[in-house]
């Protein structure tokens, strides 16, 4: 019998850095464990350098299938001074560290442990349990989970409700272990913009030219802000986190959700707070690239950006860059590049369930509902009409840092956190009521 943790080392020595992902032997991995445990899986994939693995138990018929699903790609280490080896997955005081120990692979460990113990027969779930390991997530999804529900959707027929990434851990807040459950997300919404003004020769300086307007745009872009959109989901998580705080705290905490207040509150919050909150209460527009001349004696006339944009639950693409022209003005030109819809509106019915679970393991356990400032998977199962909650949980530290950790130098987890979580789900998929 294989122990979550050892099952997580293993996964982080695997070096599925996406590009170029390299997933296969890390899906051959997990296919093997199932196989010992008397699983059949199969792999789907559109390309077989990019392999996506399914397996399938079947349950009491008491419940609708469940789905659980990861990805094992992860972010580049490049440009990053890691204390320990990124791949070596060092256990070490009782931490392991490794690429991926947060994202996803400690979660991929979770869901592969309890599928296992159901497997065994000793887990009794109530409907079949479905385990999905996916590639690319961290680059798209395309050979992942959007080739899946795009071209194998038959594969989730009766799904209605899924786990994965990204919730369930601890943090702390106002002297209280509050656990958010991610139950909805922003949409991609990247864009391009161009700014044009006269070309010329760089010998003749120019005020007011295209460099000149990228630098106002630029400028514009750090300085102002979209406008404050409350959605449902973000309510509910203020207003969760709120309750139990003293008055003074609780009532700059719903502050957040007055518009003609939110900045002026944010801005009294701590760093990694504000930081949290700012992006789940507006469409957002981040410069990430920018392209212009190619000569060095030749004044370009025309500079393109791109701008990764976020979209809120239930907005479109058209209402960013309505609200981009309102900061910047209408001479920019602006287009989308790519958008990946998400759900409107979100199936909150099984949130109180997996929050029980918490009550239960951590008695001081405060769960929330997340609205994820990023992107997961869930946005291509939520077009088949399957709802995600991000329910990986894990009971950490409180000066432990995972939203600053995920992606960076040093990522790692406590091992008793995975144990934490793999019992978690175990749990949920006992008492998954459909």
């Amino acid at each position: 019998m294989t122990d979550v943790v050892e099952v997580l080392r293993e996964l982080l020595r695997f070096d599925t850095t996406n590009p170029p992902g390299n997933e296969g032997e890390c899906i051959a991995y997990v296919q093997r464990l199932l196989t010992d445990a008397g699983v059949d899986s199969r792999v789907v994939a559109r390309d077989d350098a990019r392999p996506n693995l399914l397996a399938r138990l079947p349950g009491s018929g008491e419940a609708p299938p469940l789905l659980l699903y990861g990805h094992v790609d992860v972010v580049t280490t490049a440009g990053q001074r890691w204390t320990r080896p990124p791949f070596s997955a060092e256990l070490v005081d009782g931490v392991v560290w490794g690429r991926g120990a947060l994202d996803m692979k400690g979660g991929v460990a979770m869901l592969v442990d309890a599928f296992l113990r159901a497997a065994r027969g000793e887990l009794k779930p109530r409907g079949d349990v479905i385990l999905a390991v996916l590639s690319d997530e961290e680059a798209g999804g395309d050979f992942g989970a959007r080739f899946l529900a795009e071209e194998h959707a038959d594969l989730f027929t009766g799904v209605r409700h899924a786990l994965g990434e990204f919730g369930g851990f601890s943090m702390e807040v106002g002297g209280r272990r509050v656990y958010p459950i991610q139950v909805a997300e922003k949409q991609i919404c990247w864009l391009r913009a161009v700014v044009r003004g006269p070309g010329g020769h760089a010998a003749m300086p120019q005020r007011g030219g295209t460099t000149a307007r990228l630098a106002r745009l630029l400028r514009t872009l750090d300085r102002k802000r979209t406008p404050v959109h409350v959605t449902p989901v973000a309510r509910q998580f203020v207003e969760a986190l709120a309750e139990g705080l003293p008055a003074a705290k609780a009532a700059v905490m719903r502050g957040l959700l007055r518009p003609a207040l939110t900045d002026r509150l944010l801005a009294l919050l701590p760093e990694e707070q504000r930081s949290g909150f700012a992006p789940i209460l507006r469409n957002t527009a981040t410069p990430t690239i920018i392209r212009g001349g190619d000569k060095i004696n030749v004044v370009p006339s025309e500079i393109e950006i791109e701008l990764d944009g976020r979209l809120l639950p239930g907005f479109a693409p058209d209402d960013l860059i309505r609200e981009l022209h309102a900061l910047v003005g209408a001479d920019v030109e602006l287009s989308v590049v790519r958008h990946d819809a998400g759900p409107a509106h979100t199936d909150m019915s099984w949130f109180d369930g997996l929050g029980q679970i918490l009550r239960e393991l951590d008695p001081g356990a405060t769960p929330v509902p997340l609205l994820m400032p990023g992107v997961t998977d869930g946005r291509f199962f939520s077009r088949i009409g399957i709802q995600t909650y991000g329910f990986l949980p894990l009971t950490l530290p409180s000066d432990f840092k995972l939203l600053s950790m995920a992606h960076a130098a040093d990522e790692r987890v406590p091992a008793d956190a995975v144990r934490f979580g793999a019992e978690a789900v175990g749990r949920a998929i006992e008492r998954y009521p459909g």
